[in-house]
């Protein structure tokens, strides 16, 4: 499943026309890396690392902040949680392993969550898998995500799409969303059971009803595209709109998009600025440089050339030969001084912020 993007050439740029209409993105050096981390907010589909703008990038985080569910009453497990929140790895684990050895489900999941991360231990994810076999053969549906996760990652145990489709329905049958969520990118590309658009959509609805951004997302590019649906701007509007209130950096980029072009929604060059900026600042490349050329253009915001090219300085950092291209351009028209002053707010905006790459 690809995403679609913009084309983000402008006025001052005469070469190519401003944001055509649901492009395809291309493999581009800010979009694809080489990792393929797993949490309840990625897709496998998207080539793993574009979703590290909204996903941790450690593997086991997941699995520590899907065991922690508060009971509300304070007792061992709660002492152990707090030792552990405050970095005293050590105490917790001993904790949390004494309650494991009980059989109690929650401790066993953060036991496996601790080798899975590597707090204060040395990362052991075979270690991690035989304590979340533990919670999952309890009927426990976070460790059986997670069990499924290892499974269709290879982490622990030997890759494995068909047993992670059995954990993950296991799971996905009790209402764990992130289970839901993966079953349904499982089905959409064919790992581990048939290739089944209905199937995906089916179980892309059951999670993002539950709230799940990006399975959220995940809807809005297929009612975009018509892909398992009938084709819906307006659907798609909808379903991204839901995943970027809640912060997917890929749903707001996509939904200024939908504002830019009048797809599914008015046209509204201003919502799309303010959905670019969004995106911007959380540090997606293709948002900052479509904001920049917004300021150089005065699209949906007072033209702003200082705020234009601290954009694009930020977007070209990050390798874009367009970013980079429409950075010199832009600095080439402007005085010495606003051309430092871009310079210096760029680096003050990196120096201050902890974005994602």
């Amino acid at each position: 499943m690809q995403l679609f993007v913009a084309n983000r050439s402008m006025a001052f740029v005469p070469r190519q026309k401003y944001e055509r209409k649901f492009m395809l993105q291309p493999s581009r050096s800010d979009a694809v890396g080489s990792a393929r981390l797993i949490s309840d907010e990625m897709s496998p589909s998207f080539g793993g690392s574009v979703m590290k703008f909204v996903t941790r990038t450690v593997l086991a985080a997941v699995f520590l902040v899907s065991g922690f569910a508060s009971t509300g009453v304070a007792g061992p497990l709660e002492d152990a949680d707090a030792a552990f929140e405050r970095g005293d790895y050590e105490v917790a684990l001993q904790s949390y392993r004494l309650l494991a050895e009980q059989g109690d489900a929650l401790a066993q999941i953060r036991v496996g969550g601790v080798y899975a991360d590597g707090k204060g231990v040395t990362r052991d994810y075979t270690e991690a898998v035989q304590w979340f076999r533990k919670a999952a053969d309890q009927g426990n549906a976070r460790a059986q995500f997670n069990l499924g996760t290892m499974y269709e990652h290879g982490q622990g145990v030997p890759k494995d799409y068909a047993e992670a489709a059995k954990w993950h329905h296991l799971a996905a049958a009790q209402g764990h969303a992130g289970a839901q969520f993966n079953l349904g990118i499982m089905s959409a590309e064919g790992r581990g059971m048939a290739q089944d658009d209905a199937e995906a959509t089916k179980w892309l609805l059951l999670a993002g009803r539950q709230g799940h951004p990006a399975a959220q997302f995940n809807l809005a590019l297929r009612y975009a595209k018509g892909q398992g649906v009938p084709k819906n701007e307006a659907e798609a509007v909808s379903w991204a709109r839901l995943a970027a209130s809640q912060g997917h950096v890929l749903a707001q980029y996509n939904l200024g998009i939908m504002y830019a072009n009048g797809s599914g929604v008015a046209k509204n060059d201003a919502e799309a600025t303010n959905w670019y900026r969004l995106a911007a600042e959380q540090g997606y490349a293709l948002a900052q440089s479509s904001l920049g050329l917004r300021f150089a253009n005065g699209i949906g915001a007072p033209r702003d050339l200082i705020q234009a090219l601290m954009w694009l300085n930020l977007a070209a950092a990050y390798g874009d030969a367009k970013s980079v291209s429409d950075r010199d351009l832009l600095a080439a028209k402007m005085p010495p001084a606003q051309v430092a002053e871009a310079g210096e707010r760029s680096r003050e905006w990196r120096q201050t912020t902890n974005a994602p790459r």
